[in-house]
């Protein structure tokens, strides 16, 4: 039977004896507002071993470096926030190296010289000692005046969300993973996402770029058995990571939409990628059929998860996972191509009295579109 159990998990911040209390923290799901959390004093709510000294937790470390060197244009800070073989996890593909962070914020702000990132929470865990996990969910907006990897400017505003996922230690990021909705930006832009994920992968390949995973495993059973099981359950109350795990597994590798039903609220919501809002379970479901109708072998693999809260609060849980598959079905993508692509998603969940409330699950549709083209 195959280990549903695997994939990289970082504990609940709570059951670190080496940090202070959550309670501590000022995070933005206690509707704080930004001119408080861009003021947090000098006094350090947590241990933390080599960072800046004006940084006074974690919270505060990742809201405040991204408002500096996004918003504030201070972008050479990458090179003190950054270790200088920091590795950028992409859809596109792998960034190594600050230098290429540096590029790559300098393009994008050129393209969008008035940006600013709303920032609307952070999830995370860890410790100074063997290093930090945060989930950070931002929402942007600007006006294109400048040229982009997209086209030539168009005059628009655009709203986009992303989610970093980093991984930091001594006041540098040196692994992470991140999403942007590109496809939001490029159709409120005006372009045609189909002609622009052509125009990608013609690049890619006169290039000789390859793509992130060129085989790709997409059995979900072995032969004509079923797929795994999910092991029994084993602890007693609510178990927040075997709740994620067993319910994603049960509705994306057993097609098990019911469990839908079961354990998400009738009046659900789920912000996705291409700036879609899903609202009630029935169109979360068919938002997920109309996915899998395109690739109907998809296999979910959960990569990473941590989370933060309790019973009686709640929690909010901080989710990478991966989507493969072939485009082998009819949808929006247009006609079946065959080809193989792999989907990294990062999500995040509010769950209360054990059922899910809330989502955000963003992956960059633009770029799953580009390995249809390839």
């Amino acid at each position: 039977m195959a280990d549903l159990t695997g994939g990289d998990m970082a504990k609940n911040q709570n059951s670190n004896e080496s940090a202070m209390s959550t309670k501590a923290i000022t995070t933005l799901a206690d509707h704080s507002d930004f001119d408080k959390l861009n003021s947090p004093g000098t006094e350090r709510r947590m241990s933390m071993r080599g960072f800046d000294p004006d940084y006074v937790d974690i919270v505060d470390y990742i809201i405040r470096c991204t408002h500096k060197i996004w918003d504030e244009r201070a972008v050479g800070l990458i090179y003190t926030h950054y270790s200088h073989n920091s590795k950028v996890h992409t859809p596109n593909g792998l960034i190594y190296g600050r230098e290429d962070v540096v590029a790559g914020t300098i393009q994008f702000l050129s393209a969008f010289p008035d940006r600013q990132g709303i920032a609307e929470d952070v999830i995370w865990t860890g410790n100074d000692v063997d290093g930090f996990r945060t989930s950070h969910l931002v929402y942007g907006q600007g006006k294109n005046t400048g040229y982009s990897s997209y086209g030539p400017p168009t005059g628009r505003k655009i709203f986009y969300r992303t989610i970093a996922d980093c991984a930091i230690i001594e006041n540098k990021i040196y692994e992470e993973w991140l999403v942007r909705d590109s496809m939001s930006i490029v159709q409120q832009l005006g372009y045609d996402p189909h002609e622009v994920a052509r125009q990608m992968a013609e690049r890619d390949r006169a290039s000789g770029k390859r793509p992130a995973f060129e085989l790709i495993d997409t059995e979900r059973s072995i032969g004509q058995g079923t797929p795994p099981i999910y092991p029994p359950k084993t602890s007693a109350g609510f178990d927040v990571e075997d709740f994620m795990r067993r319910t994603y597994h049960e509705i994306w590798n057993w097609r098990l939409f019911n469990r839908i039903n079961e354990n998400y609220i009738e009046n659900f919501e789920c912000h996705s990628a291409g700036g879609r809002e899903v609202y009630g379970r029935d169109n979360y479901i068919a938002y997920l059929l109309s996915l899998l109708a395109m690739f109907t072998d998809f296999k979910m693999t959960i990569d990473h998860i941590y989370w933060l809260g309790n019973d009686e609060d709640g929690y909010r849980v901080a989710m990478r996972w991966s989507l493969v598959g072939t485009h082998n079905g009819y949808g929006p993508y247009g006609d079946p191509t065959g080809n193989k692509v792999y989907v990294m998603v990062l999500s995040q969940h509010h769950i209360r009295n054990g059922k899910f409330v809330e989502e955000w699950m963003l992956f960059d549709e633009l770029a799953l579109l580009k390995q249809i083209y390839l």
